[in-house]
């Protein structure tokens, strides 16, 4: 089968105008490390801000607990992302660094997100995605 979606790069430096960097964060904001710190020194993420829109970034919490406390929080982001369709999104591999999550455990929260032109995933969120079809 011929694969011709995009998927999230593995290491982001820039971003256009109209793309949003979406990382892993805290409720509390502190964003000191992995893709949260990249928010911070390149593309806007506020230090203690642990949700949403930030300059040319978006935070998604993913350390106050299970699985299922981030659910509605991708929900609120896959949500935002069909309403700024002409902002492209780059999902990063939410939960599975410092949070210490499988891609198998958080893919699926974004199985909505498939649908969307201007959502990126990570090419590993894809294929569990893939896999449970």
């Amino acid at each position: 089968m011929e694969d011709n979606l995009n998927y999230t790069p593995e290491n982001i430096t820039s971003l256009g105008p109209d793309e949003i960097f979406v990382f892993g964060s805290n409720l509390d904001g502190l964003h000191c490390g992995g893709a949260a710190r990249t928010a911070v020194e390149r593309f806007g993420a506020v230090m203690g801000q642990g949700v949403g829109i930030q300059g040319h970034s978006y935070a998604i919490p993913t350390m106050q607990g299970g699985v299922e406390t981030i659910k509605p929080y991708v929900d609120d982001f896959i949500e935002l992302a069909r309403e700024w369709d002409q902002t492209t999104f780059y999902v990063t591999r939410i939960g599975c660094g410092i949070a210490g999550f499988t891609d198998e455990q958080i893919a699926p929260l974004f199985a909505d997100a498939m649908e969307l032109y201007n959502v990126r995933l990570p090419r590993s969120f894809v294929e569990v995605l893939r896999r449970k079809r």
